[in-house]
């Protein structure tokens, strides 16, 4: 029989523009849109086609009938009106506010939700079987599975145009009631979607509870549903054991099977979630909209906005059983009167709105909205990205996602601005409060916390911070409890801020009078635990201090959420972390930066949306960053990109050796001063020396080399001086030798090391340079240059010997010829190696004497000054031949023991003379 009914409804004729109109009337919405085909819009088998043929066959069954059954307006009456408020150029309310894009999205999601759902009905010839009963009770025959529902089930269902006219003609109430007697209900009430729960006779509704709806449904207080019927109680038990035994029959029975009804979307606090949710009640304008919150003052925030949007005359008292109405009655209630009337509530609400759908997560809240399969269940949330997993059990598809960085980067929200602020020596213990695990997710031990962070001079500490950089700008502060928020309030009007602290213990009138006040300008800080961390809206709020810090994002994103709202003259909405400034994203402590996913801090400036450049920044951008992220791939990242905009010093000690190593290869000339500003806090010189050594070996200019190791001996390290002269043993002639005169003149002005390494560091220096010495002593003394050679070209006994002959030749000869004697010999025998370090170790027993006439064998430089000389006309005789005709040449050097004639060429060509000059101008690169 259903097959035919199918069949029959593929060949249907459309109906007459008459038929149409009648069916328009009664249900209040179009079936045809203005430039629509009938032939395409009211094509056989199509959602907005078996809607109609359901009207009209109520309208058949009853001429008179004035709106439309409980079950048509539950299945048709929100996808017809998302279809009408969709097919405006711009969706609007009822006043006439323009729904933004991202609301439309949440309209539009749920609509090709519920489009999707119902062409799946039509593709598997059910047709308008939804149109005939009652959605709880086809709910409920799913749970038998296919196998077990009798025929006559089957016919009932089958039977579109039979039953709906008797139902018309029957009031809502004994049709429901008919129905469940069909499925053998237990509930002999005209709803039995959910099973009734006894009233709480000690909970009252007008007290604005401080805790969340999960903790009040654990209140020992409420009285449990503990009522289940018989049968689900005896099968459900064996449906799970007939799983394990892999009982076929029984695989394809739903688990939860109203879950395709029930839809949610994510929308940034801030954002709208309000109006969007007002969206649905104008497109809703048979079927009742239930709204749920979690807390009493939101019941009277909701109404006052659908005052404000022009559905004042819509909303309704609570209806329950035998109650209804096809006006489109929207009533606001908690979720602990949801529960607490579970099973009596009136089929006329065909959708019910989650307000903060995370909150109905508790025990009882979501078994209660999954027993009730009759209406359409929409959640939104602000913070469903971070609880997806937990949201999702309850809400299956999401129709829409505007979060928080989506939103302030199109402007939605203001933008967001950051500072850290770390906590004083005796609360920087916080990461040992023990963390305590809830239903959706972790938080530290509210107890512990308090206790650690209600210190007296703590408060003082705080207050004094928020007159000193934000006195005078409104803004909300979280506390570790209610005392401490009180305690907090009286160190914050002491230092002249007008505060107040609120808790859930407040009387519900005097906070309300708090709350406007403050909006009045007449309080600038509210300082609470967690009471207004959901569902307080206030766009005059600035500022937000994460005092009590939190490890749940969902608690802080809410908390955020407060000083998102636009506010004339308000730039940015402020957020202060009492963290250390490099925490990362590991931490237990959530950031900004950590809720966001940014992988740079950078104090005072925009985290998420537009940069606005102008006036009305309250908070000062610090010039440097610092790496947030944990992964270390992106802190490496972010080490390459922002290498000299880092605050080196709030880096762990590891990374500050890493950013040493990378600035010491990658310095350029022009950044020479900025580095080694940017190392100013290193007291033990770890740091610098890293820097530095870097610089000297791998830097690629030569000058900056040459720079850094003139900056070594400033450390006074032997470690740091040792290796970079094992470093310039690598470098080229020129280089190397420039080198050594810059290690040698170090070791002339300063006391490096022991005595002992002094003289090894020398006579390394030498053998770099043993050209350069070895020069000047053949020009010295002509015989030099027949001792080194018989030295070379000897071996065995015959090369000591020659070893110690050109010893005792140098101990004839004045320090400076001896010096460069002994540099420019080479030894090639363990014995002659042996006699020439005995003679340099006792040479060397003044080591910066030794570097002194070591140093005085270099070439000077002469281009320079050859220059000058040729412009001023200096009847010099050839390069720096005169005594007192060059620049460097003017004054004479004494040098022991010199030989006559070679003095004045000696000391003309001594370039401790240019080491003199240049001193008063620093060292030379």
């Amino acid at each position: 029989m259903a097959e035919s009914s199918s069949a029959a409804l593929a060949v249907a004729p459309i109906p007459s523009s008459a038929q149409i109109s009648r069916a328009e009337k009664l249900v209040r919405e179009r079936f045809l849109h203005e430039g629509e085909d009938a032939a395409v819009a009211l094509a056989a088998g199509s959602p907005r086609r078996i809607a109609l043929d359901a009207a009209l066959a109520e309208l058949q069954a009853d001429a008179k009938a004035k709106h439309p059954s409980t079950a048509w307006r539950r299945e048709f009456a929100l996808l017809l009106g998302l279809e009408r408020v969709l097919s405006e150029d711009e969706p609007k309310l009822a006043d006439g506010t323009v729904l933004s894009a991202h609301q439309v999205d949440a309209l539009s999601g749920t609509l090709a939700a519920l489009l999707a759902a119902a062409q799946a009905k039509a593709l598997n010839g059910n047709g308008r079987t939804a149109a005939s009963a009652s959605p709880e009770l086809l709910a409920s025959a799913e749970i038998f599975g296919p196998e077990d529902v009798s025929p006559g089930r089957n016919g009932a269902g089958a039977q579109v145009d039979g039953d709906a006219p008797a139902a018309g003609a029957e009031d809502d109430d004994e049709e429901e009631l008919e129905d469940d007697e069909d499925l053998e209900d237990e509930d002999d009430e005209d709803l039995g979607p959910v099973q009734r729960a006894a009233p709480d006779e000690d909970d009252d509704d007008d007290d604005l509870d401080d805790e969340d709806l999960d903790t009040g449904d654990e209140d020992e207080e409420d009285e449990d549903v503990e009522e289940e019927p018989e049968a689900e109680a005896e099968e459900e038990p064996r449906d799970w054991a007939d799983e394990d035994e892999d009982d076929g029959s029984l695989v394809d029975q739903p688990e939860d099977p109203n879950a395709a009804k029930r839809f949610w979307f994510e929308h940034a606090t801030g954002a709208g979630k309000t109006v969007a949710a007002l969206g649905f009640v104008e497109a809703s304008q048979t079927g009742g909209v239930l709204i749920l919150t979690h807390r009493r003052n939101l019941v009277d925030q909701f109404n006052g906005e659908l005052r404000e949007r022009g559905y004042a005359k819509r909303i309704s008292k609570p209806l329950l059983k035998g109650e209804d109405s096809s006006k489109g009655p929207v009533t606001v209630e908690t979720y602990q009167w949801f529960v607490r009337n579970a099973g009596k509530i009136s089929s006329a609400y065909t959708i019910v709105i989650c307000d903060e759908a995370h909150t109905a997560l508790g025990e009882k809240t979501s078994a209660a909205i999954r027993e009730w399969t009759g209406p359409i269940f929409i959640g939104m949330t602000a913070t469903g990205a971070l609880i997806a997993r937990h949201v999702t059990d309850l809400f299956p598809t999401q129709t829409s996602r505007f979060d928080l960085a989506q939103a302030a980067r199109r402007g939605v929200i203001a933008p967001l601005r950051c500072v850290r602020i770390s906590p004083g020596v005796g609360v920087r213990t916080i990461a040992k409060v023990p963390l305590r695990r809830g239903e959706v997710d972790t938080e530290f031990d509210q107890d512990e916390l308090a206790k650690l962070l209600d210190q007296q001079p703590f408060n003082l500490a705080v207050a004094n911070l928020y007159k000193t950089r934000f006195n005078g700008v409104p803004g909300v502060v979280y506390a570790a409890g209610v005392r401490h928020a009180y305690n907090l309030a009286e160190a914050f009007r002491a230092e002249g801020i007008k505060a107040q602290g609120v808790s859930g213990e407040t009387p519900k009138r005097e906070l309300a009078e708090i709350l406007a006040r403050y909006e009045r300008g007449d309080i600038d800080v509210l300082i609470n635990a967690q009471l207004l961390a959901e569902g307080w809206n206030s766009p005059r709020a600035t500022v937000c201090v994460h005092l009590a810090p939190t490890a749940s994002k969902r608690i802080y994103q809410q908390r955020v959420g407060r000083v998102t709202r636009r506010h004339p003259g308000k730039e940015a909405g402020l957020v202060v972390d009492f963290v250390h400034p490099a925490t990362k994203h590991d931490d237990p402590v959530v950031t900004l930066h950590s809720l966001l996913d940014r992988d740079v801090y950078r104090g005072g400036a925009i985290v998420v949306g537009p940069v606005r450049r102008g006036r009305g920044r309250r908070m000062r951008v610090e010039r440097r960053v610092l790496p947030v992220c944990a992964e270390e791939e992106r802190r490496f990242a972010v080490f390459e990109r922002e290498l000299w905009r880092i605050a080196v010093e709030h880096l762990d000690y590891g990374e500050q050796h890493v950013w040493a190593a990378l600035a010491g290869a990658r310095v350029a000339p022009n950044g020479w001063r900025r580095a080694r500003a940017m190392l100013h806090f290193d007291r033990t010189g770890e740091l610098k020396s890293r820097f530095l050594i870097t610089a000297v070996q791998r830097n690629k200019n030569a000058q900056l080399r040459l720079r850094a190791l003139a900056d070594i001996p400033a450390l006074r390290d032997a470690d740091t001086f040792d290796t970079a002269i094992d470093i310039i043993g690598g470098w080229p002639r020129d280089e190397r030798r420039e080198a050594t005169k810059i290690m040698l003149r170090a070791l002339v002005e300063r006391r490096i090391g022991r005595r002992d390494q002094a003289n090894a560091w020398i006579w390394r220096l030498a053998e770099y340079t043993r050209d350069v010495h070895e020069e000047y002593a053949v020009q010295r003394w002509p015989e030099t240059k027949r001792l080194l050679g018989l030295l070379v070209n000897s071996a065995g006994g015959a090369h000591a010997r020659n070893a110690r002959r050109l010893i005792h030749a140098a101990r004839k000869q004045d320090r400076r010829l001896a010096a460069a004697l002994l540099a420019a010999a080479l030894a090639h025998t363990p014995e002659a190696e042996e006699a020439l370090r005995g003679a340099r170790t006792r040479m060397a027993r003044k080591p910066p004497a030794l570097a002194r006439e070591l140093l005085r064998n270099f070439p000077k430089r002469r281009a320079r000054g050859s220059r000058r000389r040729r412009k001023g006309g200096s009847g010099g005789s050839g390069g720096s031949g005169g005594s007192g005709g060059g620049s460097n040449g003017a004054a004479p050097v004494r040098s022991n023991g010199a030989a006559a004639d070679g003095g004045a060429r000696q000391a003309a060509n001594d370039p401790v003379v240019e080491s003199r000059t240049s001193e008063r101008a620093g060292p030379s690169v």
